[in-house]
């Protein structure tokens, strides 16, 4: 309550702002990285899964809220569930980048979970709003608020399809192809320098969540459309594909809202609230994470072609966050609530809803999503490595064991004197091993010395011949003789002509 001026109104306009800013950013980045007209060339793919999934996940967690909390309506669930049906883009995109999605998860199947996540959050309005619509005006009978159940259908078509979700697609669409051209236009006439081209996603992100917001359109929805239409023709993503500047920023908004989420949580209420015992939110945590989303995906996986094996449709079932955009969707929720009045004061059932909503919401994206999909990576790759360096080191052991001689004691100087010791014996062991070098000695001839000859009987004929052969050999005395000694290390003796005289 301190961030917030002791005012718990305060606190919750800014947690959704907040996350109206990392959301705006995070999917104008996500439709960025897609390539060129992925929407259009991967519709049936997405259709599925925004379609029929999103109405299936919803259902499915609208059935498990019910069934768990106590004295709940099967209509207050549906909010509830609507909240947790979006995936999170924010830890969508910490599955989906770095060097674990790089090895281990296919390019195409990263590309339709940011596509999903990206498109799923802006279209969770209508699920959501088709709940509190039928509680504000057919709930506790519609008290304090006339119109009934055909003002709840009207408002839901015409407010929630016609003027947030198609406006925010149309008005998306508009600011990003107009932003592209300029970008382009200035580009050729060197009007925008290297820093300022590389921000320009994260300023149309700004400019697109402002604008929208002004307008009382989907700001969410509009910024993941926009960054599609900007990067229509790929020229952008691949002029930024090695830029770090913006999974730096990303990364900074990552860190600044979930550090929010921390401080802002309300802890206390998980184990003290009138709204459910803890062991029944533990409960109901573990059946959102294998209920929620896991059989849709594996009952469409089949007619999904980035999702080849039962491995990946476990891996794109379990990993279906709820983080940011739950929040983000809770406190639209509670503010729709505020206006539900009867003589100026909250009605009693939109005053449990909101209870309700808190306590639960809270609890599954934070203490569930966050701290589960957080931790699976790190935990995966742990228990994909430790096999491997325990059969690496029992390797290691028998090879020792096979060795001959015992195994002395585990000593580092020992070790590293054995092995200086062993080394010098092996040096020298080779060295009185070698066959014995010619020493040459310095200004000495490299020939051989000629052997002696064998002395014979006197032939008359032969002395012509010894005697010219004579005449043709220098003088023994004025040359060097090559003498061979065994090699010793550090006694090579080297004689010169004339060391008598020395």
């Amino acid at each position: 309550m301190d961030y917030a001026l002791g005012s718990e109104e305060n606190l919750g306009t800014i947690t959704l702002y907040f996350c109206r800013l990392v959301l705006g950013v995070q999917l104008v980045l996500a439709g960025v990285q897609l390539p060129s007209k992925y929407l259009q060339k991967e519709w049936k793919s997405l259709a599925l899964l925004l379609g029929p999934g999103m109405t299936a996940m919803w259902l499915c967690s609208s059935l498990l809220v019910w069934g768990m909390v106590p004295k709940l309506s099967f209509l207050h669930s549906l909010a509830i569930g609507a909240c947790v049906t979006p995936t999170d883009p924010v830890l969508s995109n910490s599955i989906v980048k770095g060097k674990f999605a790089d090895r281990n998860i296919p390019k195409d199947l990263q590309k339709i979970i940011v596509a999903e996540s990206g498109a799923n959050d802006g279209l969770g309005y209508p699920f959501l709003f088709l709940a509190l619509y039928i509680i504000k005006y057919v709930g506790s009978e519609g008290s304090g608020q006339p119109g009934g159940a055909r003002l709840a259908m009207g408002d839901w078509f015409g407010e929630i399809w016609g003027y947030t979700i198609l406006l925010s697609v149309v008005y998306g669409t508009a600011v990003g192809w107009i932003a592209k051209e300029m970008l382009h236009w200035a580009e050729e006439k060197k009007y925008v320098d290297r820093e300022s081209f590389l921000v320009f996603a994260i300023t149309l992100a700004l400019f697109i969540t402002g604008t929208c917001g002004m307008i009382g359109s989907d700001d969410v929805l509009a910024c993941f459309i926009a960054g599609n239409a900007f990067t229509i023709d790929d020229w952008f993503r691949l002029e930024t594909l090695d830029d770090s500047l913006q999974p730096t920023i990303d990364m900074l908004l990552n860190l600044s809202i979930f550090l929010w989420f921390g401080a802002v949580c309300p802890w206390a209420s998980f184990v003290h609230n009138d709204v459910i015992p803890i062991y029944r939110l533990i409960f109901l945590g573990i059946l959102i994470l294998l209920f929620r989303r896991l059989p849709v995906v594996f009952a469409l996986h089949c007619n999904i072609w980035q999702i080849e094996q039962k491995q990946q449709a476990f891996f794109v079932g379990f990993f279906g966050p709820i983080g940011v955009s739950a929040v983000f969707y809770l406190y639209i929720s509670l503010g729709f609530l505020k206006q539900v009045t009867v003589d100026g004061v909250v009605r009693d059932d939109a005053q449990r809803l909101g209870d309700v909503l808190t306590v639960v919401v809270w609890f599954l994206a934070v203490c569930t999503s966050k701290i589960v999909h957080g931790l699976s990576i790190p935990i995966g790759k742990l228990g994909y490595r430790l096999p491997r360096t325990l059969s690496s080191q029992r390797e290691s052991n028998a090879v020792s064991d096979d060795s001959d001689g015992p195994e002395p004691a585990f000593h580092i100087r020992e070790r590293i004197s054995t092995g200086a010791q062993m080394h010098r014996l092996q040096t020298r062991q080779r060295v009185l091993e070698d066959p014995p070098r010619p020493i040459f000695r310095i200004g000495g001839s490299v020939l051989p010395p000629l052997s002696p000859p064998t002395p014979q009987a006197a032939d008359p004929s032969d002395e012509v011949t010894t005697s010219c052969r004579e005449s043709r050999i220098p003088n023994q005395g004025s040359e060097i003789d090559t003498v061979n000694e065994p090699a010793s290390i550090g006694n090579n003796r080297i004689s010169r002509k004339g060391d008598s005289d020395g």
